[in-house]
């Protein structure tokens, strides 16, 4: 809930920041250009390099460690991996300054206050944030989650004003509430472009240089699926093995693509689209019903122009093929089965979710689109290959969340990431553009 009452005064206030990663760098740049005196820290072998990166920045003191930052700050922010928030916190949360303020920014909230309500001192408050964004994302009019876990009125109204500056939509939610809609959004939709790249990994092929995946709905499952393999693997890995909330997710979207891959192999075509239909009605609501009429969240021109295809393979206008879309139809029988409708979370949804959701959107209600995947998928072979191997990739990362496996888990990406990093420099920029061009798309609208 919003504090009503105006910030106190907050003259010398401090915010520390313990961990100084991607997104602990976008606070501290921000923070500090908002006036706030930061003090920061990571592991101490990097104290000389942030020292470095930054230099001539008066508001931001870089200290060898976290106990330094714990005793000067008034605010202290955990900006650290979710796996290890435990261990972080039982180090340097004894030195919490005597009724500070502390928040973590992890992805998953269950762990973090764990840690907060195990090894913070009594008097301190707790309020913690998410922003639900990548660092090299506009903050602006994007999802910021606030979570006033155990703190004052006048505690709680300073972190909104501290945190104002990133001009973020905020979202008010306990931490049960966050981690439910985040796996409802996040760890699914991040499990679909996980498998795809292992996919593609399997079949030594990168997309954008064949003539099979061309047009608006294959840009988005390429540059999404490259950025997430471009970003640290932890990332990723917290969010759906440390989420209780993730873990029937992940699992019921392997199902889900498994038995719609047997329907597609064995040719029961009635038994497919009986489904994928009841699905359909499900999540996107009976054709003619104010859900169904709702205005699309991409227009049909936006994704066409975001392509990776260079003109010696046909450039971005090459013709596409028709794709039974096994990652898309698996989503949506994924959504159905768990009586997850997506559209309730759009408050608290990434642009990557926004993206997945958008392109799902338009497979399932484009008047023929869906009909000729069902086609594709029982008649036609040309997907096979990948299909099996796109299965077999979300079984295995069921697999290794279901049995928390953090190193399989790091394995897993590393040697797929190694497979694709030479082509991350042209794809993360054409992947900005396209978040850029959409959410732009979304405030015409």
């Amino acid at each position: 809930m919003a504090s009503t009452s105006e910030p106190p005064k907050m003259a010398g206030f401090t915010v520390g920041l313990i961990g100084v990663g991607d997104m602990g760098k976008m606070y501290a740049r921000r923070l500090s250009s908002a006036g706030w005196r930061i003090m920061a820290c990571d592991r101490e072998e990097k104290y000389d390099e942030l020292v470095k990166d930054f230099e001539g920045n008066n508001n931001i003191h870089i200290l060898r460690n976290g106990h330094l930052v714990s005793r000067a700050s008034d605010y202290i922010i955990y900006s650290v991996e979710a796996a290890v928030i435990d261990r972080v916190v039982a180090q340097y949360g004894p030195s919490t300054k005597l009724g500070a303020i502390v928040g973590g920014q992890t992805s998953c909230k269950d762990p973090e206050i764990k840690a907060f309500e195990k090894y913070l001192p009594a008097d301190v408050d707790i309020v913690s944030c998410h922003s639900l964004h990548g660092p090299n994302v506009d903050p602006k009019g994007q999802p910021l989650v606030l979570i006033k876990h155990r703190a004052s009125d006048e505690s709680f109204s300073k972190v909104e004003h501290i945190l104002s500056c990133l001009n973020s939509k905020v979202v008010y939610l306990s931490a049960e509430e966050h981690d439910r809609i985040t796996a409802d959004t996040q760890a699914v939709t991040h499990a679909a472009f996980l498998s795809m790249g292992k996919a593609w990994h399997a079949t030594k092929q990168f997309p954008w240089e064949g003539t099979r995946y061309v047009g608006g709905i294959e840009n988005v499952k390429i540059n999404l699926m490259l950025r997430i393999y471009a970003q640290k693997w932890h990332v990723y890995a917290g969010l759906a093995i440390l989420n209780p909330e993730a873990h029937k997710q992940i699992a019921q979207f392997a199902k889900s693509t498994t038995e719609l891959f047997y329907l597609m192999l064995e040719g029961r075509a009635d038994e497919l689209r009986a489904r994928v239909y009841a699905a359909k009605e499900k999540v996107f609501g009976a054709e003619g019903s104010p859900k169904w009429e709702s205005k699309p969240l991409l227009r049909d021109d936006v994704l066409d122009q975001f392509s990776l295809r260079q003109p010696e393979n046909g450039g971005p206008s090459a013709p596409s093929l028709p794709n039974n879309h096994l990652s898309l139809l698996a989503m949506v029988d994924c959504w159905s089965a768990l009586g997850i409708v997506p559209y309730d979370h759009m408050i608290c949804s990434t642009p990557l979710f926004r993206l997945w959701l958008g392109v799902t959107e338009h497979l399932f209600r484009t008047p023929g689109l869906l009909d000729e995947c069902l086609k594709v998928g029982i008649e036609d072979r040309t997907f096979r290959r990948d299909d099996l191997q796109f299965t077999i990739a979300a079984a295995g990362w069921a697999e290794c969340v279901g049995l928390r496996q953090f190193e399989t888990w790091r394995e897993r990406f590393a040697v797929t990431q190694a497979f694709f990093e030479p082509r991350f420099k042209g794809a993360v920029e054409v992947g900005n553009a396209m978040i850029k061009a959409v959410l732009a798309s979304d405030e015409k609208d």
